[in-house]
């Protein structure tokens, strides 16, 4: 494959991304959305790029303005996930989506994982012309979706004590003082803290309006009501088709060419490539 490191403007601060194309003709297109806190070379980013190449998909991975946890770039101003938002990382996906096809790849299969398999419904329903979704862990979204469970996530059980400090900071002008979390992700602004317990997408709900063929993955050691593939797969409008991986966490460690062979081979058959 031949990989060209691009950048897509947005209405703020610009996303950087990889655009990995097939050495032979190209049959068609991929968007990949990255989870909570990863970007677009790491996770399924990674190892997805040359299986599906080798099908002939022009494939993008790029970074939300909400990658990694806490970065800086173009200055020294905070970036990164503790200061996302879900209107944010919709309308960077919408952004992708159309430098995808300005380059002449429009209407590309959807690829999401986790965090980003819950926006992959919002944009799909969005986008109802999408060939093809391929949700990788995606979580049930919904209000206050991400706290507490063994996996030690996000608020855990200091929800409402956070929530008050919160919405104190954001009351007195102080929106992007940073939080410190009991769990992944560790620490969040006191703005996105309260964005993420109201709008994160529901996965389920927006089952019902998708009807595009649907591939949901999910590892055998990850909790089935946080990750409700096959939930989904009852409320989906369309035809889908759950997998599950053995051996296998949330992030496929040691079992990404499983997952990369499983996502080709379903694609190849569902597009006819």
């Amino acid at each position: 494959m031949r990989t060209q490191l691009i950048r897509i403007p947005t209405d703020g601060i610009p996303l950087d991304g990889a655009l990995h194309l097939p050495d032979g003709p190209v049959r068609g297109s991929a968007l990949y959305f990255h989870g909570n806190t990863m970007n677009f070379y790491t996770g399924g980013a990674q190892f997805l790029a040359p299986a599906l190449t080798g099908l002939g998909l022009a494939f993008l991975a790029f970074n939300r303005r909400g990658h990694d946890i806490l970065t800086t770039r173009l200055s020294r101003d905070a970036e990164g996930g503790a200061f996302q938002t879900v209107a944010e990382s919709v309308a960077d996906n919408r952004y992708a989506a159309q430098w995808l096809a300005d380059q002449g790849y429009p209407q590309p299969v959807i690829i999401g994982h986790s965090y980003g398999g819950m926006l992959s419904t919002q944009h799909v329903t969005d986008h109802p012309q999408t060939p093809a979704l391929v949700l990788l862990s995606a979580g049930r979204g919904g209000r206050e979706n991400v706290s507490g469970g063994r996996e030690k996530l996000f608020a855990m059980d200091r929800t409402a004590e956070l929530k008050a400090q919160a919405e104190a900071l954001v009351a007195a002008g102080q929106g992007d003082a940073l939080l410190q979390l009991p769990g992944w992700w560790w620490v969040i602004s006191a703005r996105s803290f309260l964005d993420r317990l109201e709008n994160v997408p529901d996965t389920l709900s927006l089952a019902r309006h998708i009807d595009c063929p649907v591939l949901a993955v999910r590892g055998d050691q990850e909790d089935q009501s946080r990750y409700p593939a096959e939930e989904f797969q009852a409320a989906c409008a369309g035809p889908c088709e759950v997998h599950i991986v053995e051996n296998c966490d949330h992030f496929y460690n040691g079992r990404e060419d499983h997952v990369a062979d499983r996502v080709a081979s379903w694609l190849q058959a569902t597009l006819k490539l």
